[in-house]
C-alpha cells in the first residue's frame, strides 16, 4: 500500500524519465497523481444513429468501417489516415492524424465505438481524431491534460495502477460530509476518475468541489485569526464628529458606517486588518482621512503609501485641505523630492512632529523612520506585492492596517478573495457628481465622435481617447496602437487642439510629467493605454472614447469610465466597438445600461469567468483544480459555513477528527504564500 505522499517514482510504471516528465505537470506524489483530476471525459455509454446526428454535437457512434484506410502524407509530420463508417442508418467519414499505431489496429469491416465532434460539409458528415473503443466496451473514460511526454492514456493508465494500492482519507469531517449529502471520499475519487455513471461522476464533482472551498476557507479565516494579534495603539476616544463638522459637505452613510466599522476595530485591542472596498468616487479618500484625523488625535502616527507620485501628491493635498486650521502636520515623501525635502520630512516624522506621512515606494526605505506608527493605508492595493505591504507594516510595532481599492470584485467573492481582511463596502456615491452619460457606436461614426469631442473641448472641457495597444508591432487586425493613433489624430482632425500622449511603456517621471500637464490644463485630449485606470482625479475631463472597448474586461472599462465625471460637469463615455451579436454586444449593452461597478463586476464574472475576471494569479488565490469560483457560488457559500462552525468547535484544529484537514489547511498555506 502507498501512502498520499509517496514519491511518484515509486509506482509501478513510472520510471526516472517519466517522473520528471510528471513533476513538470505539478504529480510529484501518488497523491497528487489521484487529485489530477480529468479535465473531460469520453461517454461510450450514449451511442446515436448518424440519421439522427446534428452538426457541432459530440457524439458516440457505433459501425463498421465500410471502406479501405487510405493514407495521405500531407507534409512534413503530418500524416492522415480516413475512412468511412456506415451503422445502418447513414455514413460518416473519419479522419486520424498522425496515429499509424492506431490506423493498423482498425480493420474493414470491423465495428467499433467512435467517440468525437460531427461537422457537416458539402461532402456530408465527417469526424476528425476521434476516441476509438472495441464495441464490447460502453462506459465513461477520463480525459486528462497530456503534455508533449504523457498521454492521457498513460495518466488513466497510472490512476488505475494507483487507485487499488492507496488509502483514501477523509479531509472533510463526517459531520460536515454526511450534513452536506456527500459521497465518501473513497467513492468520490473512484467515480472523479472512473465514472459509473453521469449521476455518479457529478457526485463525485460535488464531493470535490466542496472539499476544495472548504479546506480554502478554512485556510482564510485561520489566516485572518491569526493576524488578530494586540495592537500597539488602542484608538479608543472618538473624534469624528468633530472631524465632520470642519467639512463642506456631508459624509455619505456608507461613509459613515465604514468608519464605525474601521474605529470599532482599533478600538477592540486588536490590529485592524480591513479592506475598504469603493466604486470608483465612492469617497475612500474621506474614509482615511477620519481615521488618520482620529489617530492624529490619540498620538499617534498615519502613513498613507499610493502607487504613483502624482497620486500620493493628489492625496497629500486632499489630507492637507481637509486638516487645514487643525494642528495635524503631513508630510510628503516621494522618490522625486530634493535630498533637503526628503530630509526634513524623515526629521519630521522621527519627532512626531509630523502626525501623517503620504508617498509612495519611498517610504519603504530603511532610513524613514516613525516614532509611534500605528495605522498604515495603502490606496490601490493589488497595484502592490504582499512583501511591499508587509515592509511598510514593519514601520510600525502591530499598526493597524487598512487597504483600499477601488476595483469591485463581485460580493459573492469577497470572502475568498480578502478571506483574510475585515471587509467594508461603499456603496454610495458623494453629491455634486457630474452625471454619466454611455453610448456603444461602430467604428463608421468615428467622425461623429470626433465632432462630439471637439464640443466638449470648445466648451473648454478635457477628454481622453484610449487604445488597447501601444506599439504597432503588438498590434492586431483592425486596432491601431496609441503611438499611431496619436500621430494620426494630432496632425489630422485635432490638429488645433493641444494632444498628448500617455501609455505604460514611457518612464515614471515622463508619465507623471504628461497626467500634471493634464490635469493642469495644458493638454486638452489625451491618447492614452489603460495606465490612467488608475489616475488621479482630473474634474475637469468630461468625455471619454474607448477604442475596441471589446478588447477589455467590463471591470476595466468601468475604472476607465470612472475617469470622467469627477466633477460638476455633465460626462459622456462612447464605447467604439465593431462586433456585433452574442457575448460581445452583451457585454456593451451592460456598460450601456449599469454604472453600479457591483454589478458590471458580477456580470463580468459571469460572462468571463473567475479565470479570465481574476487575472492569471487570481488576486493572491492557489489555482483552483476542481472548483469555479462563480458557478459554484452556492457551494462556497455551504463551504464557508461549514468551515466557520468546524472552528467554531475546534479553533486550532487539533481534534483527532480533524488531523486530516489539518494537513490540508498546512499545504494550502504553502500554495496560498506561493501565490
Amino acid at each position: 500500500m502507498f501512502e498520499i505522499n509517496t514519491d511518484i517514482r515509486f509506482l509501478k510504471g513510472v520510471g526516472a524519465r517519466r517522473a520528471e516528465y510528471l513533476n513538470a505537470m505539478g504529480i510529484d506524489t501518488v497523491g497528487a497523481l489521484l487529485r489530477f483530476f480529468p479535465r473531460d471525459y469520453a461517454d461510450f455509454k450514449n451511442i446515436r444513429k448518424i440519421k439522427d446526428l446534428i452538426s457541432g454535437e459530440s457524439v458516440c457512434i457505433k459501425g463498421k468501417i465500410s471502406s479501405e484506410i487510405t493514407e495521405y502524407f500531407i507534409r512534413k509530420n503530418m500524416t492522415l489516415y480516413k475512412f468511412s463508417v456506415y451503422d445502418g442508418s447513414g455514413s460518416i467519414f473519419v479522419t486520424i492524424f498522425n496515429n499509424k499505431y492506431l490506423a493498423a489496429r482498425l480493420h474493414k469491416g470491423s465495428e467499433y465505438l467512435f467517440l468525437g465532434k460531427v461537422q457537416l460539409d458539402k461532402f456530408g458528415f465527417n469526424m476528425s481524431s476521434p476516441e476509438i473503443r472495441e464495441t464490447n466496451f460502453e462506459g465513461i473514460i477520463p480525459i486528462y491534460r497530456a503534455s508533449a511526454n504523457i498521454s492521457s492514456a498513460a495518466i488513466e493508465k497510472l490512476v488505475r495502477t494507483a487507485l487499488p494500492q492507496i488509502q483514501i482519507e477523509e479531509i472533510l469531517p463526517e459531520s460536515v460530509r454526511v450534513s452536506n449529502r456527500l459521497l465518501a471520499a473513497s467513492d468520490a475519487i473512484v467515480n472523479i476518475h472512473f465514472p459509473k455513471s453521469r449521476e455518479a461522476l457529478e457526485q463525485a464533482k460535488k464531493y470535490f468541489v466542496f472539499e476544495e472551498l472548504f479546506v480554502l476557507s478554512t485556510s482564510l479565516m485561520l489566516l485572518k485569526g491569526k493576524k488578530k494579534a494586540a495592537a500597539f495603539a488602542v484608538i479608543n476616544h472618538d473624534y469624528t464628529e468633530r472631524f465632520y463638522k470642519s467639512l463642506k459637505f456631508e459624509p455619505t452613510n456608507a461613509q459613515r458606517n465604514a468608519v464605525k466599522d474601521c474605529l470599532s476595530d482599533m478600538a477592540s485591542g486588536r490590529v485592524m486588518n480591513r479592506l475598504i472596498e469603493g466604486d470608483v468616487g465612492s469617497g475612500k479618500t474621506l474614509v482615511a482621512a477620519t481615521l488618520m484625523y482620529n489617530t492624529a488625535k490619540c498620538g499617534y502616527q498615519s502613513v498613507l503609501m499610493a502607487p504613483t507620485e502624482i497620486l500620493a501628491e493628489q492625496h497629500f493635498k486632499s489630507l492637507s485641505e481637509f486638516f487645514r486650521g487643525s494642528d495635524i502636520e503631513c508630510v510628503l515623501l516621494t522618490g522625486s523630492l530634493k535630498k533637503s525635502e526628503k530630509t526634513k520630512a524623515k526629521q519630521m516624522l522621527l519627532s512626531s512632529e509630523a502626525q501623517i506621512a503620504v508617498g509612495t515606494h519611498a517610504l519603504l526605505t530603511d532610513n524613514v523612520e516613525f516614532n509611534n506608527l500605528a495605522l498604515v493605508i495603502t490606496d490601490e492595493q493589488h497595484r502592490f506585492g504582499v512583501s511591499q505591504r508587509a515592509a511598510l507594516a514593519l514601520k510600525g510595532k502591530n499598526a493597524h492596517t487598512l487597504v483600499m481599492s477601488a476595483t469591485p470584485i463581485p460580493r459573492t467573492l469577497g470572502l475568498i478573495i480578502y478571506g483574510d481582511l475585515d471587509i467594508s463596502i461603499l456603496d454610495e456615491y458623494p453629491h455634486g457628481r457630474g452625471k454619466i452619460e454611455s453610448y456603444v457606436v461602430s467604428s463608421e461614426l468615428r467622425p461623429r465622435v470626433y465632432n462630439y469631442i471637439k464640443k466638449h473641448l470648445d466648451e473648454g472641457r478635457q477628454g481622453y481617447i484610449v487604445c488597447p495597444m501601444v506599439e504597432e508591432s503588438q498590434q492586431m487586425s483592425g486596432i491601431k496602437s496609441a503611438e499611431e493613433y496619436f500621430a494620426d489624430i494630432s496632425e489630422g482632425a485635432f490638429k488645433d487642439y493641444k494632444v498628448g500622449l500617455l501609455h505604460g511603456k514611457m518612464k515614471g517621471a515622463q508619465k507623471d510629467e504628461i497626467m500634471r500637464d493634464f490635469k493642469d490644463g495644458k493638454i486638452d485630449l489625451l491618447v492614452c493605454t489603460t495606465v490612467i485606470e488608475v489616475g488621479i482625479d482630473v474634474p475637469n475631463a468630461a468625455i471619454m472614447v474607448i477604442e475596441n472597448a471589446e478588447r477589455f474586461g467590463l471591470s476595466q472599462l468601468h475604472q476607465l469610465r470612472g475617469r470622467i465625471g469627477r466633477g460638476k460637469y455633465a460626462s459622456s463615455c462612447i464605447f467604439i466597438s465593431d462586433l456585433k451579436g452574442g457575448t460581445a454586444n452583451e457585454r456593451m449593452q451592460v456598460m450601456k445600461t449599469t454604472s453600479d461597478g457591483f454589478k458590471i463586476a458580477e456580470e463580468d464574472l459571469r460572462l468571463r469567468g473567475p479565470g479570465d475576471f481574476l487575472g492569471e494569479r487570481q488576486h493572491g488565490l492557489p489555482d483552483l483544480k476542481i472548483a469555479d469560483l462563480y458557478a459554484d457560488n452556492d457551494v462556497l457559500k455551504l463551504a464557508s459555513m461549514a468551515a466557520a462552525n468546524t472552528l467554531e468547535h475546534d479553533p486550532k484544529l487539533k481534534a483527532p477528527e480533524n488531523s486530516t484537514l489539518r494537513a490540508a489547511v498546512i499545504e494550502m498555506y504553502r500554495r496560498l504564500n506561493e501565490n
